[in-house]
C-alpha cells in the first residue's frame, strides 16, 4: 500500500473540507464514466457541478450520485457480468447481489437525470418508480451487462458529505437515447466529451477524479475493450491516517 498523508490530501481537497464536527459515515454512491472510442482517442463525458451544491461545488466530474436501495428492484435487459458483480461485493461488509445491482443502476439513473443519456435497450419497460419514468416514456430497458467496475473511493473524513463511491464505466455505444435538452435535474453544466488526457488537466477536477482517470488510462492500455473482470480495481481510502491505495 502507498499514498498521501492526511495533510497532503487536505491541501489537495481544501475546498471540500467540512466545517462540522467529527467524521460522517460514508453512504453508498456511484458515478458513471461514459467512454467514446469513435475517434483517434478515448473520450469521456464530464460536466461542472453547480456552485449551489454543498459537496464539490463547481467541480468538473462524471455523472453520478447517491445510491437508492430501491433501484435494486428495477427490471433490466441484462444483468451485471458475474465478474463485475463479485468485485462490487468485495470488501463491502454484508454486500449482496441486490446491493451491487442497486449501485450499478443508480449510476445509470443519475446519468439520465444529470446528462439526459439513457443506457439500455429499446423495448417495453414498465415500473411505478418515479425516478425511472424517463426510461418508461422513451421505451428504454436499463442494461447492466456492459458496466465495468473501474475504481472505488471513500471520501476522506472532515468533508461536508462522505460517500463510498464506485466508479463504473460503460461505452457510449450502450446509450439508447440521448436527449438534446439534457437531463431533468440540470445538476451538471457544460457537459462535454473530452479526451482522457485533456480531462485530467481540467483545473477544477477533484484529485480523486484525476487519479481514477489515470487508473483508467493504464487499464485501457492493457485491455482496450474493458473485458469483464479484466484489470485490477483500485480502492482508495483513509487507513491509519494515510490515504492508501489497495486493490479489490
Amino acid at each position: 500500500m502507498h499514498g498521501m498523508t492526511k495533510a497532503e490530501t487536505d491541501r489537495a481537497e481544501n475546498r471540500n473540507t467540512a466545517r462540522g464536527q467529527g467524521p460522517l459515515r460514508p453512504r453508498d454512491a456511484a458515478t458513471l464514466i461514459l467512454l467514446d472510442r469513435s475517434g483517434t482517442d478515448f473520450r469521456v463525458l464530464m460536466g461542472r457541478r453547480h456552485m449551489r451544491h454543498a459537496f464539490m461545488p463547481g467541480k468538473v466530474v462524471f455523472p453520478g450520485g447517491r445510491t437508492d436501495p430501491a433501484d435494486s428492484r428495477i427490471p433490466v435487459a441484462s444483468s451485471l457480468a458475474p465478474e463485475e458483480e463479485s468485485r462490487l461485493r468485495a470488501r463491502a461488509g454484508r454486500a449482496s447481489s441486490a446491493r451491487a445491482r442497486a449501485i450499478a443502476l443508480s449510476a445509470i439513473r443519475e446519468t439520465y437525470e444529470e446528462a439526459g443519456l439513457l443506457i439500455g435497450r429499446h423495448g417495453d419497460f414498465r415500473t411505478g418508480k418515479p425516478d425511472w419514468q424517463g426510461f418508461v416514456r422513451h421505451g428504454v430497458q436499463p442494461a447492466l451487462g456492459a458496466v465495468r467496475f473501474i475504481a472505488r473511493a471513500i471520501t476522506p473524513p472532515r468533508q461536508v458529505r462522505r460517500y463510498d463511491t464506485r466508479f463504473l464505466a460503460v461505452w457510449r455505444d450502450e446509450v439508447a437515447v440521448e436527449l438534446p435538452e439534457g437531463g431533468p435535474t440540470n445538476e451538471l453544466e457544460e457537459l462535454v466529451w473530452l479526451p482522457l488526457s485533456q480531462a485530467r488537466q481540467q483545473v477544477d477536477i477533484p484529485s480523486i477524479t484525476r487519479t481514477v482517470l489515470e487508473e483508467l488510462e493504464r487499464r485501457l492500455l492493457d485491455d482496450p475493450e474493458l473485458h469483464p473482470g479484466g484489470g485490477e480495481v483500485p480502492f482508495y481510502r483513509f487507513l491509519h491516517g494515510r490515504f492508501v491505495r489497495e486493490t479489490l
